[in-house]
């Protein structure tokens, strides 16, 4: 019989971590996603306590945070529940919603600098066309980085988080270590 071993986006046993300087990258194996879409005459609702952010923003709550994806639409994050169903869970706090799993589908790299925003503001200069001025926490959006399109979640002042294809792992974490070492 087959001895079956899980691997992660990139293709080896444990989640990816490097630093490049000031930055540290991190696959984030432990984050589940959801996508959220209100269908005709549905209310927005408030899944588990978040009200749901506008065009350009990301919210955080109690280890569940959103990003808005599109008009009425979501993508919903929990940190540490890739593995149970987090869909049904979410379907069920947003009755009359189309929801769908998407945890498979994407891999998520965190970027934490140790030395505050500049080096981050640095590094997403050189990869995405967004305006590290205009960037702040609580931003997110969905942008091109060199030949695949991805979000960009600035979590906090120090911190983002860039969420790719999963077909994609080993290309996006290639442009976002390249680019580092070249800061």
């Amino acid at each position: 019989m087959t001895d079956l071993r899980p691997i992660t986006a990139l293709g080896i046993g444990t989640p990816r971590f490097e630093s490049f300087g000031a930055l540290e990258f991190r696959e984030n194996l432990d984050l589940a996603l959801a996508s959220l879409a209100l269908r005709r005459g549905t209310v927005e609702p408030t899944p588990f306590r978040l009200t749901l952010p506008g065009p350009g923003r990301w919210v955080a709550g109690q280890r569940v945070a959103a990003l808005w994806t599109g008009p009425g639409q979501w993508m919903i994050e929990a940190e540490c529940r890739a593995e149970p169903n987090f869909a049904a869970e979410l379907k069920q706090v947003a009755p009359g919603c189309s929801v769908t799993e998407q945890t498979d589908g994407w891999v998520g790299f965190e970027i934490i600098s140790r030395a505050g925003s500049m080096p981050l503001e640095a590094l997403l200069s050189k990869l995405v066309n967004i305006d590290p001025a205009d960037f702040g926490p609580g931003r997110a959006t969905r942008t091109g980085l060199e030949h695949m399109s991805c979000f960009v979640i600035r979590r906090g002042d120090a911190h983002v988080a860039v969420l790719g294809a999963r077909s994609s792992a080993g290309s996006l974490w290639h442009a976002l270590e390249t680019t580092a070492k070249r800061l």
